[in-house]
């Protein structure tokens, strides 16, 4: 069963990409209306939490301001997001790790106590957001003692979240009633475009 304090549950918000599809800067940096994209996720995120790591491998002293732990990769060469979570499970000191991208400030004020509810139910390893038919696997809530087989996943060159899932009991999450929740500003365009107000608040 999940705790019911948020405190056993630790978030981790996965800002450790490379940003290529916006020029190759910093995701997580960019200002969306005047504020940085990863202190909405912040925002969002902190009340369904108690302690928050950011994953992130540069601009580490800038997101340090945010008085949060910075995590980088263990592994080489911006492995991708199940390496920053390799990194931030190995950081957590809870029995729960909650995670969330730094480049979709929309993210559900319930997400994390309906993946909670997800997962007792199911019994599983890792609950995972779904809208439609449409998985969101960086949306998601484990146990912590998942850490050692994705280690030997992401050791055997694992890269995957869908394919790591495979490996062990997880559980999709019906968001239906919430899809632009999960929206992701992967370019400049994109960002252009939930500036001038057309994304969901």
């Amino acid at each position: 069963m999940i705790p019911a304090s948020t405190e056993n549950i630790t978030g981790l918000v996965l800002a450790g990409g490379r940003g290529s599809r916006m020029g190759g800067i910093d995701k997580g940096l960019v200002l969306l209306d005047g504020q940085p994209m990863v202190a909405r996720v912040l925002e969002r995120l902190s009340p369904q939490v108690g302690p928050i790591l950011i994953s992130a491998n540069r601009s580490v002293e800038q997101y340090a301001r945010f008085c949060r732990p910075v995590v980088p990769d263990r592994l080489p060469g911006f492995a991708g997001p199940l390496a920053g979570l390799e990194a931030g499970l190995a950081a957590c000191a809870t029995p729960y790790l909650a995670t969330a991208p730094c480049d979709s400030p929309f993210l559900p004020p319930d997400l994390v106590p309906r993946l909670a509810d997800a997962l007792s139910a199911e019994r599983a390893s890792v609950a995972v957001a779904r809208t439609g038919d449409r998985l969101h696997p960086v949306f998601a809530l484990m146990h912590s003692f998942v850490l050692p087989d994705l280690q030997a996943f992401t050791r055997a060159g694992g890269r995957r979240m869908e394919l790591w899932l495979r490996r062990l009991k997880w559980v999709a999450c019906p968001f239906d009633d919430a899809p632009d929740a999960f929206v992701n500003i992967n370019t400049a365009d994109e960002l252009r475009a939930h500036q001038a107000g057309d994304a969901p608040r």
